[in-house]
C-alpha cells in the first residue's frame, strides 16, 4: 500500500507541478505566447507521462475525484479512498509550493491568481457560480468516464495513457476560460492556498462538483458494464465429431 499511496503523491506532484507550472511561469514572459492550448497540453501531458510512469503501480489516479469514480463503479476498495485522497492532496501542496518558491524568485513577483480555480469575478471569463459549476461537473463526468472505459480489461491495452491524457487536454481547451480548469480536487486546492483568502473561500465548488460529476461517471460505468456482461453472447457447447 505504501507503493501505491507514493506513486500517487509523486503522480499528483508532477501534475500540478507541469500543468500548473505552465501556467505560472509561462504567464510571467507572454512573449512565450504558449496560452491556452499550452496550458492545455502541459495538463494532458503531465497525466500521460505518469500513467506509463507510475500507473501500473497504483491505478495512475493523481486526482480524488478519479478515485472515488472508480469506487463508484465498483472497480477500487473503499478503504482505500481515503489514502489515495490524502496522498493525492499532499502531493499536489508539496508541488504548488515548490512552484512558489520557484516562481517567486522572480523580481516584482505577485502571486495573483496562481494557477487557482474561481468563479464569478475569480473565473477567468467572469462566469456565474452556476455556470461553473455545471461546467466541473460535465468535464469532470466525460474525464472520469473516459478514464473508467479506457481502462477496461476490453479497451485497446496499451493506449489507456493516451486516451486519459487527450480528453484532460480537451477539458482544458473547454473549460480554462471558465473556471481555470479543475475537475481534479487536489489540483485546486495546492494552488488555492498559495493564492489567498477569495480562492480558499471557493475552493468548496472545486471539490463538491468534481466528485458529483466521478460518481455519475461511475455509476454509468457500472450500469454500462453490467449491460455488456449481459449481451455478451453465451460461449456455444462443443459439438462431437462423427468419424
Amino acid at each position: 500500500m505504501l507503493r501505491r499511496i507514493g506513486a500517487e503523491f509523486f503522480g499528483t506532484f508532477w501534475l500540478v507541478f507541469g500543468g500548473c507550472g505552465a501556467a505560472v511561469l509561462a504567464a510571467a514572459f507572454p512573449a512565450l505566447g504558449i496560452g491556452f492550448a499550452g496550458v492545455a497540453l502541459a495538463f494532458g501531458l503531465t497525466v500521460l507521462t505518469m500513467i506509463y510512469a507510475v500507473g501500473h503501480i497504483s491505478g495512475g489516479h493523481f486526482n480524488p475525484a478519479v478515485t472515488i469514480g472508480f469506487w463508484a463503479g465498483g472497480r477500487f476498495r473503499g478503504a482505500d479512498v481515503l489514502p489515495y485522497i490524502v496522498a493525492q492532496v499532499i502531493g499536489a501542496i508539496a508541488a504548488a509550493a515548490v512552484l512558489y518558491l520557484i516562481a517567486s524568485g522572480k523580481p516584482g513577483f505577485e502571486p495573483g491568481g496562481f494557477a487557482a480555480n474561481g468563479y464569478g469575478t475569480l473565473s477567468p471569463g467572469k462566469y456565474s457560480l452556476l455556470a461553473c459549476l455545471v461546467c466541473e461537473i460535465v468535464c469532470t463526468f466525460f474525464f472520469v468516464t473516459v478514464i473508467l472505459g479506457a481502462t477496461t480489461p476490453r479497451a485497446p491495452a496499451g493506449f489507456a495513457g493516451v486516451a486519459i491524457g487527450l480528453t484532460l487536454t480537451i477539458v482544458h481547451l473547454v473549460s480554462i476560460p471558465v473556471t481555470n480548469t479543475s475537475v481534479n480536487p487536489a489540483r485546486s486546492t495546492g494552488p488555492a492556498l498559495f493564492a489567498g483568502g477569495p480562492y480558499i473561500h471557493q475552493l468548496w465548488l472545486f471539490w463538491l462538483a468534481p466528485i458529483v460529476g466521478a460518481l455519475f461517471a461511475g455509476w454509468l460505468a457500472r450500469w454500462l458494464q453490467r449491460q455488456e456482461r449481459v449481451e455478451q453472447p453465451l460461449p456455444q457447447a462443443p459439438t462431437a465429431r462423427v468419424t
